[in-house]
């Protein structure tokens, strides 16, 4: 072989090689600015201290339960036909108490259960936004809280509390203003999170001007806000939060077309899991403050 012959094929085996360690090295970076998780991830720890998170099976509805050292948080629950459900899903689990009861907002699809779950456990604190309505559920969920002896509070924005080890922080909340009112969307409380190395954002039925109204600190899991409406979720927002999960309660063939298709390619064009409950069933995080593991009960 001539000696120039020879020395181009040399120097074609050294830009290959270097392009392969260029393309490793991309992605690495790739991988230390978006951490991945598996859904059989084996965590570390004594198990009694893990993290649960139930985004219960609820239908067109929302109902989720934190849980941690004995401690509790509901976060709405569903509808009127769904309370039955919620209280016995809450049974199933050796709940007797809860610490804080949370109605993002006076809809019937997130306190239809509420008064039930009031007249069947013991609480400390019930937490809804400051509006009102004149429906029957929201009525209903005034009497029990009367019959218990009990008091809606309205928390502030930056308000802190713990379940557990749990750092819950209150982000929004409604205060009444007209815009509120028209639109109960606009008055969902909005609750952070933070277990260890892990966060958790639930956004109730929030919409883009929620979304606007503040800056977000990035968070491992977002419950989608407004059932994967394309009102919510905007790509702003989603850049801010930067999750890996995504959980959307939501209910089968629902009739609003929820989840959107936009807001569905939206979460996936930034590489997020998406975990729904019309698909899934009862979806369920267990974290040990470093990962998170994700299970289900399969409809």
């Amino acid at each position: 072989m001539p000696k120039r012959r020879k020395k181009r094929v040399i120097k074609g085996i050294i830009s290959c090689i270097c392009i392969a360690i260029i393309s490793l090295l991309g992605i690495g970076a790739m991988n230390e600015t978006k951490p991945t998780y598996q859904e059989n991830v084996v965590l570390t720890g004594n198990t009694e201290n893990f993290l649960k998170i139930y985004f219960f099976d609820v239908g067109q509805a929302d109902s989720i339960l934190i849980t941690h050292n004995h401690e509790s948080v509901l976060i709405d629950a569903g509808t009127n036909e769904m309370g039955e459900t919620v209280v016995q899903n809450l049974k199933n689990l050796g709940i007797t108490k809860l610490n804080y009861i949370i109605g993002t907002h006076p809809h019937e699809d997130h306190i239809g259960g509420l008064d039930d779950v009031i007249e069947n456990f013991a609480i400390e604190h019930i937490y809804m936004p400051k509006v009102q309505t004149n429906t029957k559920t929201f009525e209903d969920v005034l009497d029990a809280v009367i019959k218990q002896g009990m008091q809606i509070e309205t928390p502030e924005v930056g308000k802190v509390f713990t379940i557990g080890e749990v750092e819950c922080e209150i982000m929004q909340c409604g205060t009444g203003t007209k815009e509120e009112q028209e639109n109960l969307n606009l008055s969902s409380i909005v609750l952070r999170a933070t277990y260890g190395e892990q966060s958790y954002l639930f956004m109730g039925d929030s919409e883009t001007e929620n979304e606007q109204a503040r800056k977000w600190e990035k968070t491992n899991v977002l419950k989608v806000g407004h059932h994967g409406s394309d009102t919510s979720t905007s790509e702003e927002f989603l850049k801010q939060v930067s999750p890996q999960i995504a959980i959307i309660s939501v209910g089968k063939d629902n009739h609003y077309g929820h989840p959107s298709e936009e807001i569905i390619k939206r979460l996936e064009k930034e590489g997020i899991s998406i975990y729904r409950t019309d698909e899934k069933g009862t979806i369920v995080i267990t974290s040990d403050g470093k990962q998170n593991q994700i299970s289900w009960e399969r409809k």
